[in-house]
């Protein structure tokens, strides 16, 4: 009865760590990141040498830039070489300043998406890289780049009826904060002493056992959980920007992608501890038995 009792325990503690281990992570990060413009930017703000990024902005700048300029038969020749330009301003100081700018912003629409009451897709505005490309290149003398039109072109990052479905579970999210993580480690502090104190060292080895294989199957459920995310998210982004949003968001969830293998380590590390502990714990116990 006991034996049946304990993997009853046993299984529930596996469940609840598989749904407490990706909750914690995801509200922490919704909390401490997402919320967060400072930590937002420094996520996406080593997206300015991306080059994925950089192709989906010159791109995007290029085709805006030719709908207001014809040449005749050098149209093709002129959007290349433009889009040449551009793709090599990528590259510089200001380019980095002005993407840094755009996400400054940017991150108000995730903010305002994701917690506000009415959908509105999130986007990066690419008017201030425009405004430095046709700056460089008026400077630089190149033809019909005064004709260059400053105006709202953007990178979907995330679809406005996408931004609805999500609203409800990041605001849920946001509230929770840290403490599902604050929970959990008080679950776990929990089982395992009380372990130690009803059963002794074995019995507590086996409970870091099983709070081991939770961590692992909770981490394994959090990786599905923004890989699931990943393919929802983009699945609404249009063709042209879905490189530069793929980036956005693997640069978004790399914390957690992080925190993946983080959790697998240290729940292989108390599996194994725990399942080697307590086999020497009962080779040691059979020979004091066998003992004169």
């Amino acid at each position: 009865m006991r034996t049946y009792l304990s993997a009853a325990l046993s299984a529930v503690l596996l469940v609840l760590l598989a749904v407490l281990v990706p909750v914690s992570a995801l509200s922490a990060w919704v909390d401490l990141e997402i919320d967060d413009t400072d930590r937002y930017l420094a996520a996406v703000s080593p997206l300015a040498s991306d080059p994925a990024v950089q192709n989906t902005v010159a791109t995007l700048v290029t085709d805006e830039a030719m709908k207001n300029i014809d040449v005749g038969p050098l149209q093709e020749t002129l959007e290349q070489f433009l889009h040449e330009t551009v793709q090599s301003f990528t590259t510089t100081e200001s380019f980095q300043r002005a993407w840094d700018t755009a996400n400054r912003t940017a991150h108000q629409a995730v903010t305002a998406a994701l917690h506000g009451d009415s959908g509105q897709a999130v986007i990066i505005d690419l008017a201030p890289v425009i405004e430095q490309v046709k700056g460089e290149l008026v400077n630089s003398g190149v033809p019909f780049a005064d004709q260059i039109p400053v105006e709202s072109t953007a990178i979907t990052v995330l679809s406005a009826d996408r931004a609805d479905d999500l609203r409800s579970s990041f605001q849920w999210l946001r509230h929770c904060s840290v403490w599902p993580a604050v929970g959990t480690v008080v679950l776990l502090v929990l089982v395992v002493g009380l372990a130690l104190v009803r059963g002794g060292l074995r019995a507590g080895l086996g409970a870091a056992a099983v709070v081991g294989g939770g961590f692992v199957l909770g981490a394994i459920v959090l990786r599905i959980l923004v890989a699931v995310g990943r393919d929802r998210v983009l699945d609404e982004v249009p063709g042209s920007d879905r490189g530069g949003a793929a980036a956005v968001y693997d640069a978004l969830t790399a914390s957690l992608r992080t925190t993946v293998w983080i959790v697998i380590v240290v729940g292989a590390v108390l599996v194994v501890g725990g399942l080697v502990g307590r086999y020497v714990s009962a080779r040691r116990g059979a020979g004091r038995s066998a003992g004169p």
